[in-house]
């Protein structure tokens, strides 16, 4: 019986490689840069197991032909990098690891909330640009927490630790909206529907998964529901969001501001009017990004591979 070989298509931290390599012959792209398309379709041949990354976009013609190839296991919460339904199709498990990186998504999307109430980041430029001369009663005031209504769509892992990580902020109300009434949110948020909870929020988090529902759900017609006072934190997908109707609404007025860890597509393309909205923070998909975080993701994504080819 031939050797599996398992093909991992990123730098992911010595513990995973190791962990596959007690087992199976491990080939890498040894790189922080993404692996090239036409290198990947290359590297793919003859493999049992695929090790990737969310940028990596694994689709029909990437497991065209691959009868070797058993698992696909991709190191992000998510999966729409991947042909799913493909893969299940040619009996190719696809495995994610989508709760290891709930906690850390969620202190994003609070950070972010901080950043665009207060100011943070024209704080910053302020010392940098030195333009701090001297203490001003008004000077870049923003907006505290203390009895703000925070929405929440997509009451999930992450969406669940927002709520627990911004009540002690002496909030007045967190509601959130998903496809039914969660019982677990009982005692920390109350369910209402989307235009209630796009109309009411003064802060809101998009935390909801990609699907057809979801996919540019965001738009003029919602942002318009939105207070002129509010502020708009994505952490989930760019896709979620219609960019350019978020940067219209920024610049006429429609809400306050706009703390964005994901865009569409990613990084958004120079000159964009969201990159110059002095009224939008963007991070470049920070998420997870803690060492912790990223070791445990990549170590599961391993153990999913062993599990599959064992």
């Amino acid at each position: 019986m031939p050797e599996n070989r398992v093909y991992i298509t990123r730098q992911v931290g010595n513990e995973a490689i190791a962990l596959l390599k007690q087992k199976y012959k491990v080939e890498i792209w040894d790189s922080e840069e993404p692996i090239p398309k036409e290198t990947l379709l290359t590297a793919v041949g003859g493999i049992s197991g695929l090790f990737c990354t969310v940028s990596d976009i694994i689709d029909a013609g990437m497991v065209f032909n691959r009868p070797q190839l058993k698992v696909v296991a991709t190191m992000s919460s998510g999966w729409d990098n991947v042909d799913v339904a493909e893969c299940r199709r040619r009996g190719i498990e696809v495995c994610k690891t989508p709760d290891i990186a709930a906690d850390a998504a969620a202190d994003i999307a609070v950070a972010l909330i901080l950043m665009t109430s207060r100011n943070i980041v024209q704080g910053i430029d302020a010392i940098r640009q030195n333009l701090f001369h001297c203490w001003k009663p008004f000077w870049l005031c923003g907006s505290g927490l203390i009895n703000k209504t925070i929405g929440i769509l997509g009451f999930g892992r992450v969406g669940f630790g927002i709520a627990r990580r911004i009540k002690p902020f002496g909030v007045e109300r967190i509601l959130y909206n998903d496809l039914e009434e969660i019982e677990y949110a009982e005692n920390c948020a109350q369910y209402v529907s989307l235009d209630t909870l796009f109309s009411s929020s003064d802060i809101l988090c998009i935390c909801c998964g990609v699907n057809s529902l979801t996919k540019g759900m965001v738009n003029s017609k919602l942002l318009q529901r939105m207070k002129r006072t509010s502020i708009l934190i994505n952490t989930s997908r760019g896709v979620v969001v219609n960019h350019d109707d978020l940067a219209e609404a920024l610049s006429d007025g429609t809400i306050a501001a706009a703390g964005l860890d994901v865009t569409d597509p990613e990084p958004l393309p120079v000159g964009h009017p969201l990159l110059t909205q002095p009224k939008c923070v963007i991070l470049p998909h920070m998420g997870t990004n803690t060492a912790e975080t990223r070791v445990a993701m990549s170590v599961n994504t391993a153990k999913n591979i062993l599990a599959v080819l064992n």
